[in-house]
């Protein structure tokens, strides 16, 4: 099964531990995991957390270049990819493909510029926030009553651009506002690269019905996530939140139910999560495989969620 996947942290993961690398490591993904696994792309993500960094705009140009060092080390198995044409390409060339993410809006310091530099340096995909209020918008957690709130006038600016630039919106960590607000505003699909269904699990990360309907009829893609607390509200006896993969299949199943089989992909969030997880790294994705099986998914509709519904949205729009 070809598999594309709209999130990881690996690089980040990389950049935090000088000496690691991208082919082979002890990670949740590396090249050789990929391959073995039959990869056709995966997302990664040049993750900034605003409280490691008091320069995010330098720490992300950082892990670009350490993005582009690792694909440059190990262009035998995986070339970067900015359009549709490019990961046919790869393909036929028995190469896996590599999207360059950014998450973490705040990174382009509000200033339009600067995203077109990114676009220029390879970005196709942008979260406008993480876990931190920032110039563009309210992150879905940490919230407060009192810091509630959708996009600011500078994030719908940076919506537009995005959208004329071809950097597809990620609406993953944003708030219930803020992606009401990108659900009004977008003019093309975006995705939710990484998030699961509130229905399931109360968390505010989580996605309502309702916004899995208005993404799903703006024509983007929901990456489903791995992460056990993001699974379920229920730790067990050890008050562990362990993510297995019977949970993502319930999960794929709900989104699919609310906004149809073509709103759903993959996001693992691989090297930004915990251990705790049943598929222990990108290896073990047959064991997702096997569970959408036993709950009623046909061959070609696991196809469509482990592929094919994210390369249709990168043929659109990249």
């Amino acid at each position: 099964m070809k598999i594309i996947d709209m999130h990881c942290d690996t690089i980040s993961r990389i950049y935090k531990n000088p000496g690691s690398q991208l082919r082979q490591n002890d990670f949740q993904l590396d090249l050789m995991k990929m391959k073995s696994s039959g990869y056709l792309l995966q997302n990664f993500a040049m993750f900034i957390d605003l409280d490691e960094t008091e320069h995010p705009y330098e720490t992300c140009l950082e892990q670009i270049r350490i993005f582009k060092s690792e694909l440059e080390k190990n262009n035998d198995l995986i070339a970067p990819v900015t359009n549709y044409a490019e990961i046919l390409e790869n393909e036929k060339l028995g190469k896996m493909s590599a999207l360059m993410t950014i998450e973490e809006g705040q990174v382009c310091g509000g200033d339009l510029r600067i995203l077109k530099e990114f676009y220029d340096l390879g970005a196709r995909m942008m979260t406008f926030t993480w876990n931190h209020k920032n110039t563009l918008g309210f992150p879905a957690e940490p919230v407060h009553d009192s810091d509630r709130g959708g996009l600011t006038h500078l994030g719908i600016a940076f919506l537009d651009a995005m959208e004329q630039l071809g950097i597809i919106p990620d609406v993953s960590h944003l708030s219930d506002q803020g992606i009401t607000d990108v659900c009004r505003l977008a003019k093309k699909p975006f995705v939710a690269s990484h998030s699961n269904s509130r229905f399931l699990c109360g968390r505010c990360r989580n996605l309502p019905d309702e916004l899995i309907r208005k993404i799903a009829e703006k024509g983007g893609v929901i990456g489903a996530n791995f992460y056990g607390p993001f699974l379920t509200s229920t730790p067990d006896s050890d008050g562990c939140f362990f993510s297995y993969a019977k949970d993502v299949a319930r999960h794929i199943r709900h989104l699919v139910d609310v906004g149809g089989l073509a709103c759903v992909g993959l996001g693992s969030d691989f090297d930004g999560i915990d251990d705790n997880i049943e598929m222990k790294d990108c290896s073990f994705l047959p064991l997702l495989e096997a569970e959408l099986c036993k709950i009623g998914f046909s061959e070609t509709e696991i196809e469509h969620i482990f592929y094919r519904n994210v390369l249709n949205l990168y043929q659109a729009l990249l």
